[in-house]
């Protein structure tokens, strides 16, 4: 996904001169293709991600489009007051961007581990939430964004995500995307574990589950319109997310059913309540937390019954 952001990063400041890169001292060559464009384009801020938010902010508040990138821990809680009062306050069309999500630096330890930032953000007025699911889809998030005029921020994986769109999707910030169509149950899906939602889903197909497969893409502004769908087509949805069950995309969807009275069965799948301290790669950590094929199909299997 890093790639290709910055190659989608390049065409964007080809075709609109208003887009620039703001970097947190990381992928200085990533962005090779950036500078050909124009070097005087790309800023490396250095590690002072507060500085670099408040720069942004003012950038966009001066009629640019910035697009900030660093690790997703250091892009989001370390300068959180400067993305709520510099960036959100004053309605700042700034695109943040926090690169391997989730459990993606597990071998790193609790401090590169990004688990929270999507409730964090979430709870910002005005600030839209986005994780794509792969490359193909983070190049539309990208598209949509800059169209969008408001505070954004994707989170991203880092390298080796599965492909699930053969070519960018059309998509709207917002809609969610349906990846396969099922009958039984929904499969809702937001960020990189969608390799492991798609082959899930066939292996329910194995044992007679038809399970419709969905990019939730949106985590804030929430597809309402699809949710209200789901509750009337299936016996059970699904959120599953490399993010805790804690004010993600599972939390979005439960105060969805608590506020209007929703009654569909809802599982959902993320991380406790709790820091990982064990250091291991990020296959071992989705086994760690279950957020695997195997233990979404025994969740379902075991919802169903």
């Amino acid at each position: 996904m890093r790639n290709a952001f910055a190659d989608e990063v390049a065409k964007l400041a080809q075709a609109d001169s208003r887009v620039v890169l703001l970097s947190g001292d990381i992928g200085n060559k990533l962005f090779d293709p950036v500078k050909l464009v124009d070097d005087s384009r790309f800023y490396n801020c250095g590690i002072a991600e507060g500085n670099m938010m408040g720069v942004a902010a003012g950038m966009a508040l001066s009629g640019l489009r910035p697009i900030v990138y660093t690790i997703a821990p250091f892009t989001t809680t370390r300068c959180f007051e400067q993305i709520r009062v510099d960036v959100c306050y004053h309605k700042a069309p700034v695109i943040i961007v926090g690169t391997g999500s989730g459990l993606s630096y597990a071998e790193l330890g609790p401090t590169h581990h990004s688990l929270e930032d999507m409730a964090i953000l979430r709870s910002l007025p005005g600030m839209r939430v986005v994780a794509p699911c792969d490359a193909n889809e983070l190049r539309s998030v990208l598209r949509a964004a800059l169209n969008d005029n408001a505070p954004t921020y994707i989170r991203i994986g880092k390298k080796g995500e599965t492909t699930i769109f053969p070519e960018p999707p059309e998509l709207k910030i917002g809609k969610s995307t349906v990846v396969k169509q099922g009958k039984d149950i929904a499969l809702i899906c937001s960020g990189t574990l969608m390799g492991e939602v798609v082959q899930a889903a066939q292996n329910l197909a194995e044992v007679g589950v038809s399970a419709e497969v969905v990019s939730m893409h949106s985590v804030k502004p929430l597809d309402e319109d699809y949710l209200l769908s789901a509750q009337s087509r299936f016996k059970l949805i699904a959120s599953i997310e490399e993010h805790g069950l804690i004010g993600g995309l599972g939390g979005a969807i439960a105060e969805w059913r608590s506020q209007g009275n929703h009654a569909i069965k809802h599982v959902m799948l993320g991380t406790p309540d709790e820091f990982m301290h064990e250091v291991g790669t990020q296959e071992y950590a989705r086994n760690k937390y279950g957020l695997t094929c195997k233990n979404i199909v025994k969740r379902i299997q075991q919802a169903l019954r």
